[in-house]
């Protein structure tokens, strides 16, 4: 029997028939550092670990194997190992105790505390509570085997989406791409198609905000050919290809896929134990299929299903409340309607001032300069001071 994680690892990737090649290729590391520690020339990462298990079907060997296990190490490695334990003992420091059921749930629940708050509140108040609970529950991940490793490797993966929506939402669209990746791969550690495909629609979020139609579309479409995702995330993947297609001038295409959205949604099963992906709004597909109809210039309709879905949505959503208020306020600018336009920010304005979203003030910033168009009408005149307000507060 092989006595090292290295050794271990090879003997099982040789009895799959895989090169190391092949391996490295399906676990997305380069080979160089899958040889180094095929070689033991690099202890293994928890999430390398997962990774090599799942692909090589060999039922948590190679996850106990990285977790207890010693590798063989260099001499000079090993009397560095030996000095850090020594020190360990002598300051009373070890491994936390193993988590039960209860523990995960409260954790699961800390975390839905945090995205109830992130309907209503600016993402700077939760960012940071956001990087500590994920930071506690993935350390106890590394640290635990079975089932209770595995969900709070889960959880930690839901946060890190969380945490690079939030980062999005603050503006910082490379710290939102880094945590959407590192869901990513935790997802895939996990065995979690749910987040691995979701990880895809958040990165086509982060494209739709930059106007980049394509990648939108390309990024959506990736998330529902991988791995076997759930029907509600292959729903909203089809909701922000959608998007992408409208925002790319193709109505027939947006359509078609929007209607292949409702019909994965109707199959869609609850997410628990964990927190639901994606919005939160009781329709999301028609609140997005309404901007959709704004992206393509058809602006009246869009502001017929916007207000009729508003209407829906919770007054503690302020979040959801704040987006597709502002796009129905610009719908209704772009159409000419600008007291009923007018109307509408009104009834945002405070929605959008606690929310505190970057991508809202994109869309805010964009109404702004369309009513700038009727800068003497009595309304505009009368909601303008209001609207600069908070827009130079960033």
């Amino acid at each position: 029997m092989a006595g090292s994680f290295g050794e271990l690892l090879r003997e099982h990737r040789i009895a799959a028939g895989l090169s190391m090649g092949q391996l490295a290729k399906s676990i997305h590391y380069s080979k160089g550092y899958l040889s180094k520690i095929e070689n033991d020339l690099k202890p293994p990462t928890p999430t390398v670990a997962r990774l090599c298990d799942g692909v090589l079907g060999v039922g948590g060997r190679l996850i106990e194997a990285a977790m207890h296990g010693t590798p063989a190490l260099a001499r000079r490695q090993v009397l560095v190992a030996g000095t850090m334990l020594g020190a360990g003992v002598l300051a009373g420091s070890g491994l936390r105790p193993a988590p039960d059921a209860q523990v995960v749930a409260g954790m699961r629940t800390s975390f839905e505390n945090l995205r109830a708050l992130g309907l209503r509140t600016s993402p700077m108040v939760l960012i940071e509570p956001l990087k500590a609970l994920q930071h506690t529950v993935h350390g106890m991940a590394r640290e635990n085997t079975g089932s209770i490793g595995t969900g709070l490797l889960k959880l930690a993966a839901r946060l890190s989406e969380y945490t690079g929506w939030m980062s999005q939402e603050a503006g910082d669209e490379q710290a939102a791409l880094w945590w959407t990746r590192q869901a990513s791969e935790l997802s895939r550690a996990a065995g979690d198609a749910d987040i691995a495909s979701y990880s895809f629609v958040r990165e086509a979020g982060i494209a739709f905000y930059r106007q980049d139609a394509r990648s939108t579309i390309n990024l959506a479409q990736q998330a529902q050919w991988i791995g076997n995702a759930g029907s509600r995330v292959l729903a909203l993947a089809a909701r922000r290809e959608a998007q992408g297609h409208a925002l790319a001038g193709d109505r027939y295409a947006a359509e078609s896929a929007f209607d292949r959205a409702v019909r994965l949604m109707d199959f869609a099963q609850p997410d628990s134990p964990y927190p639901a992906l994606g919005p939160s709004a009781p329709d999301p597909l028609e609140l997005a299929r309404g901007w959709a109809l704004s992206d393509l210039g058809l602006n009246a309709e869009a502001a017929v299903v916007l207000d009729r879905q508003l209407a829906l949505v919770p007054v503690t959503s302020r979040r959801t409340r704040a987006r597709f208020g502002t796009r129905k306020a610009l719908a209704q600018a772009l159409s000419g309607d600008v007291d009923q336009s007018c109307r509408t920010l009104t009834a945002t304005i405070d929605d959008a001032a606690h929310v505190d979203s970057a991508t809202v003030r994109t869309d805010l910033r964009q109404l702004a300069r369309t009513l700038g168009r009727w800068h003497n009408h009595a309304a505009v005149r009368e909601v303008y001071p209001d609207l600069k307000r908070l827009l130079s507060h960033r």
